[in-house]
């Protein structure tokens, strides 16, 4: 009996079996294809926090000139990856910073993988919506021109994301989700 145990102890002392480290390997299989689409949607999280503040901003240049009785326009620059806020006397302070209300994603680093692909308000392709006083939307710096269709879209490697404008209402609303 005693045999038996010193032999039963120098055997599990020896090492791994063949079934343990196939046990093993399978479960570091299984966390590694968790984590490889973790990684690959970095650029899926830029972009949808993109279009996040790009609806808030909208949202807020638009009760902004309810609230002011007055127009208050975002203008898109695509090849700067930028947009801004202004009203009839030019950008507008950022009320969290102090400073002029310029969103930059390439100066941003939580954000800067994302690009404007385009920030189209038709009727004229403008890059610029204006909200009048009822918070209705327009094509231009100026309301001569109602909207009847605005999009933006924004891009992070093969992600992409629209963000709408509804014409009349200048209700907000993403797609590509």
């Amino acid at each position: 009996m005693q045999n038996m145990r010193q032999y039963e102890n120098k055997r599990s002392s020896k090492g791994f079996t063949l079934v343990e480290l196939i046990i093993v390997v399978m479960i570091l299989s299984i966390a590694a294809l968790m984590a490889v689409p973790m990684v690959s949607n970095a650029a899926d999280i830029q972009v949808r926090s993109a279009a996040n503040r790009i609806a808030a901003d909208l949202d807020y240049a638009k009760n902004l000139a309810i609230t002011h009785q007055s127009h208050y326009s975002v203008i898109f620059d695509e090849s700067g990856e930028s947009y801004e806020i202004h009203d009839e006397n030019g950008i507008i302070e950022n009320p969290l910073t102090g400073s002029d209300f310029v969103v930059d994603f390439s100066a941003d680093g939580r954000l800067s993988r994302v690009n404007i692909d385009t920030a189209i308000f038709d009727p004229d392709s403008s890059d610029t919506i204006t909200f009048d006083y009822l918070g209705s939307p327009y094509s231009g710096t100026d309301t001569s021109t109602p909207l009847n269709s605005g999009q933006i879209t924004l891009q992070a490697d093969n992600f992409s994301l629209t963000v709408d404008v509804e014409p009349v209402t200048g209700y907000v609303t993403m797609s590509g989700l």
